[in-house]
């Protein structure tokens, strides 16, 4: 029997993103359930944004902070296969390399923007030009540390992060199966994502988030739940990519059982 027959789990991650997490819990036999709090969109001005950014090749690195960054933005590239790119985990390398292109540097362990400072390949950057693909919004620790290194740091903003609205009866829906007993657990793979999901809720499935055991994508993750007054169970995962989730849910299921 799988170590998570019968756990019902609430996937929040925004589609399409949001498959191959829900299939992977359903291979170990959980009960799984979707909500999307957040849609992800292209930036309308990604064109005017690409022209400012000049010639591809004056950028030394191309560091995409995440999958939905390659997603959105890999066409900045121009289908170029001689530049150097760096992602800042595993998920983000596997969609540069099924785009076609190879990644120069990916952190050996970690899957943030620390993890990637401390890779000796950007230890010294002095005078370099930097390029940064994300979202609309983000962290800044990784362009401040690498401008206090001496890089000249650009931003590619290639996606617009919304708060979902679900389809009538949805989230109703969601919550009734909650109040049942049926969902034990929520995932929660960032701040962002959990402030959304806060806000879709009704005052009844604001009430039961804020006891719910959830599965946060990291450390910052689960402060920010924290923050934001869920006071419920945190099982808190290394990173937000599928193995490391499913790695922290079964084991936090085993010391369950």
């Amino acid at each position: 029997m799988s170590n998570l027959a019968g756990l019902g789990v609430l996937v929040t991650r925004p589609e399409p993103q949001a498959a191959s997490l829900a299939r992977r819990l359903a291979d170990l036999s959980a009960n799984v359930y979707l909500l999307p709090a957040m849609e992800l969109r292209p930036r309308a001005d990604r064109a005017a944004q690409r022209a400012a950014l000049g010639p591809i090749d004056r950028f030394q690195w191309i560091i995409f902070i995440s999958s939905n960054a390659v997603r959105f933005g890999v066409q900045l590239l121009d289908g170029r296969r001689d530049l150097k790119l760096a992602a800042v985990g595993p998920a983000t390398a596997h969609a540069l390399n099924h785009a076609g292109f190879r990644v120069s540097l990916v952190p050996a362990s970690g899957f943030n923007s620390e993890s990637l400072l401390a890779a000796p390949e950007l230890a010294h950057v002095e005078g370099q030009r930097i390029l940064i693909v994300r979202g609309d919004s983000g962290r800044e620790a990784l362009a401040d540390e690498l401008s206090a290194r001496g890089a000249s740091i650009s931003y590619a903003q290639v996606y617009d992060r919304h708060c979902s609205r679900p389809i009538v009866g949805a989230v109703d829906a969601v919550e009734a199966l909650w109040e049942k007993g049926a969902i034990d657990v929520i995932t929660a793979t960032s701040p962002d994502l959990l402030r959304c999901l806060f806000e879709i809720l009704t005052p009844k499935g604001r009430a039961l988030l804020t006891n719910a055991t959830l599965l946060a994508g990291s450390a910052r993750i689960a402060s920010a739940a924290r923050q934001i007054g869920l006071t419920g169970p945190l099982i808190t995962s290394a990173a937000p990519d599928d193995d490391s989730l499913l790695q922290a849910l079964t084991q936090w299921r085993q010391g369950t059982q």
